[in-house]
């Protein structure tokens, strides 16, 4: 009895630690797996794509839209990296955009294309709430404008 006693306290502390531990500072839970895994089906532009249905803005960049000068190159990149390709979408404070677009970092094998736009001079760093990437696309970006590398610092 005296061990099942013993038992039952460790799992109540421990799941006690562990809820308080993923609590956020007004006490609601954190979402712990921010990771979905995702087919990209198709590419819209340098910093918008197609996956799983979904259409999905790319977090702490911004690209060229059409009729600008990187638009051409900046999508035909991410259709090499990405296009047809199991991806993995890392959200991080905001969910969606006033567009209805899920806001996602895109990993893929183990890379975030996010950083690499950047890092080709495809995109620049644009920041609102979301920060998780900050310092290397920021860093990326004074890179890149340095050595003149892409179509936006050439």
């Amino acid at each position: 009895m005296r061990i099942l006693l013993v038992v039952l306290i460790i799992l109540f502390l421990g799941s006690s630690y562990l809820l308080v531990d993923n609590l956020d500072s007004v006490g609601s839970v954190i979402e712990i797996d921010k990771n979905e895994e995702a087919f990209v089906s198709k590419v819209i532009d340098g910093d918008t794509i197609v996956a799983n249905g979904e259409h999905i803005r790319l977090l702490g960049i911004d690209a060229d839209e059409r009729g600008y000068d990187c638009y051409e190159e900046a999508k035909e990149q991410m259709e090499k990296w990405v296009l047809d390709k199991e991806v993995v979408l890392e959200k991080d404070k905001t969910d969606k955009d006033q567009y209805g677009r899920l806001l996602r970092y895109v990993i893929l094998g183990g890379e975030n294309v996010n950083i690499k736009l950047v890092e080709e001079g495809l995109a620049v760093a644009r920041f609102y709430r979301d920060r998780e990437y900050e310092g290397e696309i920021l860093f990326a970006e004074k890179v890149a404008r340095t050595a003149k590398i892409g179509c936006k610092w050439a």
